[in-house]
């Protein structure tokens, strides 16, 4: 049985997808959001509400506390037994989020996961870590792998040992190690292709919604409970803006635009990686129906 994979640009409409062929499949979806992971993020994640999910039963939502840490390896760990439980009562398993590196943990094995683990390098790491700091560790991932360095954050200490592991015991750096993995399992991947103008507009009345529904008052809540920029979080584009403007009064004028504007950025990246999903399928607005993909499922 495959997977079915539901990704693209933020504010493409996956969610609505997803949930309307995991009830015409009767099955469950598995989150593959970086931000859903985490509770008390809802509004400026655009988490689904109870009413909006219409009874589907959604995976690793709410998973995470905000000051935690959440890698792909947590999230890949979390998410296999669920896919095997799925499809051990005959379920598809439906896969929906915009975070690229969490869906390709699931259908590809990437070789670097075959540099085997070293005791005594992650010591000496973990003991850097501690006398030196995370800036530290990643200013040396910088210095050995830049292409790696550049997409992950500083605070994701696992991915960033795991990697300056990689290179200790290899010689090799993470980035040029097959980035084409072996497929684990079968799957059809559907993405809406939304014309880029369209797809900006649909971006800008989300953000203002957000806005309308207390997205400043939510990170208010956040920080003052202790959750400040040093968490991984706080990366997330419309908190980190947000949080940046409660600290400098001159920066709330064009919050809003600034929101927009990165999250216009974030949507081009995520396209940009989607198109090297081999397979994937783009779906033109008006044929992003549950009928034509459960349609490409039964084709393929």
């Amino acid at each position: 049985m495959k997977l079915l994979v539901i990704c693209g640009a933020t504010a493409s409409g996956k969610t609505k997808l997803a949930i309307d062929c995991a009830l015409k499949l009767n099955t469950e979806i598995i989150s593959a959001d970086s931000q859903l992971v985490y509770r008390g993020l809802n509004i400026g994640t655009a988490k689904p509400t109870v009413s909006e999910m219409r009874g589907v039963k959604h995976h690793l939502v709410d998973i995470a506390e905000p000051n935690e840490n959440y890698s792909v390896s947590d999230y890949m760990n979390s998410a296999e037994p669920i896919i095997e439980n799925l499809l051990a009562d005959n379920k598809t398993p439906i896969i929906c989020g915009g975070t690229g590196f969490y869906i390709n943990s699931l259908l590809f094995d990437y070789s670097y996961g075959k540099v085997g683990a070293d005791n005594e390098v992650r010591v000496k790491y973990d003991r850097l870590l501690k006398e030196k700091g995370k800036s530290y560790l990643y200013d040396l991932l910088k210095e050995k792998d830049l292409p790696t360095a550049e997409k992950l954050h500083e605070n994701d200490i696992k991915r960033v040992i795991r990697a300056l592991e990689i290179f200790d015991v290899s010689g090799r750096r993470k980035s040029d190690i097959n980035d084409c993995g072996k497929v684990k399992r079968e799957y059809c991947a559907v993405a809406v292709n939304y014309p880029r103008e369209e797809l900006y507009e649909r971006i800008d009345r989300r953000v203002d919604l957000m806005f309308e529904c207390g997205l400043v008052e939510e990170v208010e809540r956040l920080f003052n409970s202790g959750i400040d920029e040093n968490c991984q979080c706080m990366q997330a584009i419309g908190y980190k803006e947000v949080l940046q403007s409660l600290k400098n009064e001159d920066l709330k004028s064009n919050m809003r635009d600034i929101i927009k504007q990165n999250t216009r950025r974030y949507a081009k990246r995520q396209i940009t990686f989607f198109k090297k999903l081999p397979n994937l399928v783009w779906l033109n607005p008006d044929e992003a129906n549950a009928e034509n993909v459960l349609r490409l499922m039964n084709e393929e």
